[in-house]
C-alpha cells in the first residue's frame, strides 16, 4: 500500500489535468475542423456539379469524376489533420517530436529515392482525374487493351473486359488512352453491297431503317440524332462498301449498332438487295482441269450411268 502511495504522490496533479484538459480541447478542436472540412468539401462537391452541367456535361458522369476527385481530397486532408493532431498531443505529454519530424524527413527522402515510380504513378492518377480523361464506368482502350473503368485510384486504373478479366495499369504507365464514352458515343459502320446494285437506293434503304430506329420507344432515346450516311467509301474485291455513323448516348453504341445490323439484314432480303460474299476458284496445277470442269464431267458420267 506504501509503494502505491509513493507511486501517487510523484504525479503532479496539477500538471496532469492541465494537460487532460489541453489534450481534449485539441480533440474536440479536431473534431470540428473535421466536420467543418466536410461540410465545405460537400459544398465545393455541388459547386463542381452545378458548374459541370452549366458546361453541359450530363450529371451522371460529372458526378462520378467529382466524386472521385473529392474522396481523394478528404483523404488527404483528414490525414494530415489527424497527424497533425498527434504530434501536438505527443508534444503535450512531453515527447520530444522533432527528432520524429527529422527521422520522417529522412525515411521520406530515403521512400523518395526508392519510390519514384510511385510517386510517377501518384502525379499521373491526380492529373487523369483532375483533367477527367476518362470517369469510372467509361469504357477505355489503355495501352492497347480495352475494358469497363471499374475504378481510378490515385496509383492505379482498373480495367475488366468483356470476358471479365481484370486489368490493372499503374497510371504513370499509361502511355495510351482512348475513352470510347466521353459525352457521346458513335457505332461506325462498313456495309458492302453486289457491284450491281444502285448505290441511291441502297443508301435510300438504310435512311429508312435509320428513321424508324429514331422513333423506336426502345433504341430512339439511345440514339443523339438521324442517321448519317458519308456515302460510298471504297471498291472493295466484291464489294461496293457504303460508310456511315450513328451518334448514341455513352456506352449504347454497341446496342444500337447491332439492332441496326439486324434492321439491315431484313430489309436488304425484302428489297432483293445483295450482299456480297469472296468467290474463289480451286484449281490443282497446270494438267489439272478447272474444278467446275471436272464437276461437270463426273455429272455426265453418273447421267450416262442411269441412262444405260
Amino acid at each position: 500500500m506504501n509503494i502505491v502511495e509513493e507511486f501517487l504522490r510523484e504525479f503532479h496533479w496539477e500538471v496532469i489535468i492541465k494537460t487532460g484538459l489541453r489534450v481534449f480541447v485539441m480533440m474536440v478542436f479536431a473534431w470540428i475542423a473535421m466536420k467543418v472540412l466536410q461540410k465545405s468539401l460537400h459544398r465545393l462537391e455541388n459547386r463542381l456539379i452545378i458548374k459541370s452541367v452549366e458546361e453541359g456535361e450530363p450529371p451522371s458522369e460529372s458526378q462520378k469524376r467529382i466524386e472521385t476527385i473529392v474522396r481523394l481530397i478528404k483523404q488527404g486532408v483528414f490525414l494530415a489533420l489527424w497527424l497533425t493532431i498527434g504530434l501536438v498531443i505527443l508534444k503535450e505529454f512531453g515527447v520530444e517530436v522533432a527528432p520524429i519530424l527529422a527521422s520522417a524527413g529522412v525515411v521520406g527522402l530515403a521512400v523518395g529515392f526508392g519510390a519514384q515510380n510511385l510517386v510517377r504513378d501518384v502525379i499521373a492518377g491526380f492529373f487523369v482525374i483532375l483533367e477527367n480523361q476518362i470517369r469510372v464506368g467509361d469504357v477505355a482502350i489503355i495501352n492497347g487493351t480495352g475494358g469497363l473503368v471499374e475504378r481510378i485510384n490515385f496509383r492505379t486504373t482498373v480495367l475488366r473486359d468483356q470476358a471479365g478479366v481484370v486489368h490493372i495499369f499503374p497510371n504513370g504507365s499509361i502511355s495510351t488512352l482512348s475513352n470510347l464514352t466521353s459525352e457521346w458515343s458513335a457505332y461506325v459502320f462498313d456495309i458492302g453491297i453486289a457491284y450491281a446494285e444502285n448505290t441511291d437506293h441502297v443508301i435510300e434503304i438504310m435512311q429508312e431503317v435509320g428513321s424508324d430506329m429514331l422513333q423506336d420507344s426502345k433504341f430512339g432515346k439511345y440514339m443523339i440524332e438521324a442517321l448519317e450516311i458519308f456515302g460510298v467509301d471504297k471498291f472493295d474485291q466484291s464489294a461496293v462498301i457504303i460508310k456511315g455513323r450513328i451518334k448514341t448516348k455513352p456506352i449504347r453504341q454497341w446496342d444500337v449498332g447491332r439492332e441496326f445490323l439486324r434492321r439491315i439484314k431484313y430489309a436488304f432480303d425484302k428489297n432483293n438487295i445483295e450482299i456480297p460474299f469472296p468467290h474463289r476458284s480451286v484449281y490443282f496445277g497446270e494438267k489439272s482441269k478447272a474444278f467446275h470442269v471436272q464437276l461437270l464431267e463426273k455429272m455426265q458420267e453418273q447421267g450416262a450411268d442411269h441412262t444405260s
